[in-house]
C-alpha cells in the first residue's frame, strides 16, 4: 500500500504527497514535523496508484488533445473525463482515468490529482494545469501544452526519419559482407587450394577468415543474433537507452548541437509556464530536468541571479545559456513585457536551425556510409580476385 496525504503547507497551498515506504502514522509525523497540516489520508494499492505499472507509457499528448476537444465542445471537466474513460479500451489508461475521476468526485483539485501520478504527468504539465485553475483557462493551458509538445514531437520524428536510411544501409551492407565472407570466399578458397599457386598475403588472410566463418557459421550466426537481441533489449530499457544516448551525444560535432536542442526545450518550457502565470524564478526551477547536468549547474546560477534582481538575458548570457540571437530576443521581451512570446520565438529559431542541421547531416552521412560500405565490399572482392589477376599476368 502507498500512503497518500493531502497536505496544507505553511503558505496555505494544498498539495498531495505520497509515501511508499512509510506507515500512515510515520508519514503524518514527517509532514507535521515539517510544518504541514494533514487534511486527508488515503491508502492506495501500489498497482492502482501506478495505473498499470511505471513501465507503461500514458499517451499524454493524445489525452490532452481529446480533453481539449471535449472541453471546447462545452463539457465540464468531470464529463469530459467520464467520456474519455468510457471510450478507452486499453487497461492502463482506463485504470488511470478511473483513478482521476474518483479523486475529482472526492472534491480534489485536478492539478493535485495529476501531481499524484508523476510517472504519467510531468511537473511542467501539472504546473500549467495548476496555474489555469486560478484563472479558469484550462482549455487555453491545454492548447499551449499541446503546441509545446507538438514542436518537440516534430523534431523527434524528423530525427528518427533521418536515421532510418543510414541504419538500413549499415544493416544491408553488413549482411552482404557476411554473405561474401561466409559463402562466396570459401568457394574461391577451394579453387585456389586445388591450383597449388602461391597467393598474396592479404588474399590468404581473407580466404582463411572466410573459411573460418563458413566452418563455424552456427557460432557466427548466433553471435550476430545475440548482438541484435542484446541491442534491442538495451534500447527497450530506459536506463541503458539513456546511457547509449548520452554516449552518442558526446561525439564530436553532436555535443554542441545537443546542448542547443536542450536549450530550445528549456526556452519553450519556460515560455509555457510564464504564459500560464507562473513566476520566472519558479519556472526556471521547474524545468531543470530538460537540460544536461553541466547546464543544470549553470542554470541554478542564472536562477539565483534572477532572484537577486538581474535580468534574464544577462543571467543566461553570464551562465553561457544564451546565444547572441537568444540574448537579443529575450531583451526585446523584457522591454516590451512579452517575455513568454520572445522565449517561444527563441526556441523556434533554434529548432529551425537544428532541423536544418539534421537535413545537412543526413545528406552528408548517406553518401559517406555508401562509400564506406562500397570500400569494404570492394576490398573483399578485389582480394578474392587478386590471385586470378596474378595468374593472368603470369600467363601473359
Amino acid at each position: 500500500m502507498r500512503v497518500r496525504l493531502r497536505v496544507q503547507g505553511l503558505d496555505g497551498s494544498v498539495q498531495v504527497q505520497e509515501f511508499a515506504d512509510l506507515k500512515e502514522s510515520e508519514a503524518v509525523r514527517r509532514v507535521v514535523s515539517l510544518g504541514g497540516k494533514v487534511l486527508a489520508i488515503e491508502s492506495v494499492p501500489v498497482a492502482s496508484a501506478s495505473a498499470g505499472g511505471r513501465n507503461t507509457t500514458f499517451p499524454l499528448l493524445l489525452f490532452s488533445q481529446e480533453l481539449l476537444a471535449l472541453l471546447d465542445a462545452g463539457l465540464n471537466l468531470t464529463e469530459a473525463l467520464t467520456t474519455l474513460h468510457a471510450k478507452e479500451r486499453q487497461a492502463m489508461p482506463r485504470a488511470l482515468l478511473a483513478e482521476l475521476l474518483r479523486a475529482l468526485r472526492e472534491g480534489r483539485n485536478f492539478s493535485d490529482v495529476l501531481a499524484a501520478a508523476p510517472e504519467h504527468f510531468p511537473p511542467v504539465y501539472v504546473a500549467t494545469v495548476r496555474a489555469s485553475e486560478r484563472t479558469g483557462g484550462l482549455p487555453q493551458a491545454l492548447a499551449r501544452y499541446i503546441a509545446y509538445q507538438l514542436q518537440f514531437e516534430t523534431l523527434r520524428k524528423k530525427l528518427v526519419s533521418a536515421a532510418i536510411y543510414p541504419v538500413m544501409l549499415l544493416v544491408v551492407g553488413g549482411f552482404v559482407t557476411l554473405f561474401l565472407l561466409g559463402y562466396v570466399v570459401p568457394r574461391f578458397s577451394s579453387v585456389y587450394e586445388s591450383a597449388g599457386r602461391e597467393m598474396p598475403w592479404l588474399s590468404r588472410m581473407l580466404l582463411a577468415f572466410g573459411q573460418g566463418v563458413h566452418d563455424h557459421w552456427l557460432a557466427v550466426g548466433g553471435a550476430v543474433l545475440g548482438v541484435i537481441v542484446l541491442s534491442a533489449w538495451a534500447m527497450s530499457q530506459p536506463r541503458w537507452r539513456q546511457r547509449l544516448l548520452d554516449q552518442a551525444l558526446r561525439l564530436p560535432g553532436i555535443e554542441q548541437r545537443a546542448a542547443e536542442f536542450r536549450l530550445a526545450r528549456f526556452y519553450r518550457a519556460v515560455s509555457l509556464l510564464l504564459a500560464a502565470g507562473i513566476a520566472l524564478p519558479r519556472a526556471m526551477g521547474m524545468v531543470t530536468g530538460l537540460v544536461s547536468p553541466a547546464q543544470r549547474e549553470r542554470l541554478a546560477q542564472s536562477r539565483l541571479a534572477v532572484e537577486q534582481g538581474q535580468s534574464l538575458s544577462a543571467a543566461l548570457l553570464a551562465a553561457g545559456l544564451a546565444s547572441p540571437v537568444a540574448e537579443s530576443l529575450i531583451k526585446v521581451g523584457e522591454r516590451s513585457g512579452q517575455l513568454a512570446e520572445m522565449l517561444e520565438r527563441t526556441a523556434r529559431f533554434q529548432d529551425d536551425d537544428f532541423a536544418r542541421w539534421i537535413d545537412w547531416a543526413s545528406k552528408l552521412l548517406e553518401p559517406v556510409l555508401m562509400a564506406v560500405i562500397g570500400i569494404v565490399i570492394g576490398t573483399v572482392v578485389v582480394l578474392m580476385y587478386m590471385p586470378i589477376f596474378d595468374l593472368a599476368g603470369s600467363l601473359q
